[in-house]
């Protein structure tokens, strides 16, 4: 009989750390555990459609049941109001952040998850579905506000949390990345719906190897191109998790874009997810599509609705909706001249300059020795950039910069 005590009471040990629904009250919880898979997509973040299914491979024997996350919920907490969110991606197996946002989350009021088993060595697929399982375990849990929930991570669990915000913007007000960055996505409709909405609080340290990359590359690109965006660092801070005393000042900052996000979703219902449940795929075609049609007939807005169309015909194609996008994208395609071919060229135009100057600036500044080897490269491609804005010369202050700029890059590739 004493064969098989120990291995029980450890089996008991570990079960009372899971916290059940009914047993959830303010204050901090080790383990939560997932009550139902997500009903988010986990498929986009990591392709450029989503399928009614995974892809073979992608989720075997995954169950979003044994999944866990840490919590806390602030003093107070109550559904009869909705309340910010922060989840936090660890770059390793066991949450972490809460050391860095607990003091913000209790005088702030917010609730604060982070999920197991979800750090680098997680396969991509796997570890977005984890992330957007414990997001959705959350807000149904909860009473949670979609114009203040924040998707956030350390590092390589930073990278990932763009990744999905860039992806799913519909979900956040904003993204916290701690010592790394993100970039936005090529399909334009997405990107449009992320400058419009998303609010980007990239935090690095003063000692941080990824500091230029942060500072000088990633979120110059993104407030050039108009997403909101500001970039702390943190004296005497490495690669690491801050201390915590400039959170209240980063949630504060994303929390003042709250009422421009809830005024676009009165304007735009599609840029902004419910507060509870996902967005079923063929209902979100159909209201992109909806607002597609509503959008084109003013020529100010046809670029932005054939983009819409676009991505719907790429993202669904399965779809009949994304069938009847294709037939109008056809139409207009055959149709020579018109604004939107401007826009679509001006748009490209606005990229490239951004591109251009951020990876310029990149190259050009001081670089930690784990990356000076790339130096060259950088250089290389921000010379091919430049010759690219140049060759367009469309942008007078642009090209005199690319002028100006290329003799300096080139020295930087002959190792001068």
């Amino acid at each position: 009989m004493n064969r098989f005590h120990a291995p029980l009471a450890v089996f008991l040990t570990l079960a009372a750390c899971v916290v059940r629904a009914d047993e959830l009250s303010s204050g901090y919880h080790q383990e939560v555990a997932v009550t139902a898979e997500t009903r988010i997509d986990s498929i986009y973040p990591l392709a450029n459609q989503s399928p009614a299914q995974a892809p073979n491979g992608w989720l075997d024997g995954y169950d979003s049941t044994k999944q866990r996350y840490e919590l806390f919920l602030p003093p107070r907490y109550n559904a009869r109001r909705s309340w910010p969110v922060v989840v936090f991606i660890s770059p390793s197996e066991q949450p972490s952040g809460l050391s860095s946002f607990r003091e913000a989350c209790t005088s702030l009021g917010v609730i604060f998850a982070s999920p197991y088993d979800a750090g680098n060595n997680c396969p991509g697929p796997r570890r977005v579905r984890i992330t957007l399982d414990v997001l959705d375990d959350v807000r149904h849990r909860f009473n949670t506000d979609v114009d203040r929930t924040y998707l956030g991570g350390f590092s390589g669990g930073g990278r990932i949390a763009c990744q999905i915000a860039f992806a799913l913007p519909e979900y956040f007000g904003g993204v916290i990345p701690v010592c790394a960055a993100g970039e936005l996505r090529d399909e334009s409709w997405l990107r449009r719906h992320c400058i419009d909405r998303l609010s980007v609080a990239l935090m690095t340290g003063e000692r941080d190897f990824n500091r230029g990359e942060i500072e000088r590359f990633r979120g110059p690109i993104l407030r050039d191109v108009g997403v909101r965006t500001r970039v702390w660092v943190e004296a005497g801070m490495g690669h690491a998790l801050p201390d915590g005393a400039t959170v209240p000042e980063v949630l504060a900052w994303l929390d003042e874009g709250t009422a421009d996000r809830r005024e676009l979703a009165k304007a735009t219902p599609t840029t902004r997810a419910p507060a509870d449940g996902g967005l079923d795929r063929a209902e979100q075609a159909r209201q992109l599509l909806a607002e597609a049609q509503k959008l084109i007939g003013d020529e100010a807005r046809t670029y932005d609705a054939l983009m819409l169309m676009k991505g719907i015909s790429v993202r669904w194609p399965d779809l009949p909706d994304a069938k009847r996008a294709t037939q109008v994208l056809l139409r207009y395609d055959a149709q020579p001249g018109g604004r939107w071919r401007e826009d679509d060229v001006a748009e490209q135009r606005r990229f490239l300059i951004a591109q251009a100057r951020g990876l310029d600036r990149y190259a050009s500044g001081p670089l930690p020795k784990q990356y000076e080897a790339q130096r060259s490269d950088m250089a290389n491609a921000a010379i091919q950039l430049w010759e690219q804005v140049i060759a367009d010369g469309q942008d007078p202050q642009a090209v005199a910069e690319a002028k100006e700029r290329l003799p300096e890059l080139k020295k930087l590739v002959d190792g001068r």
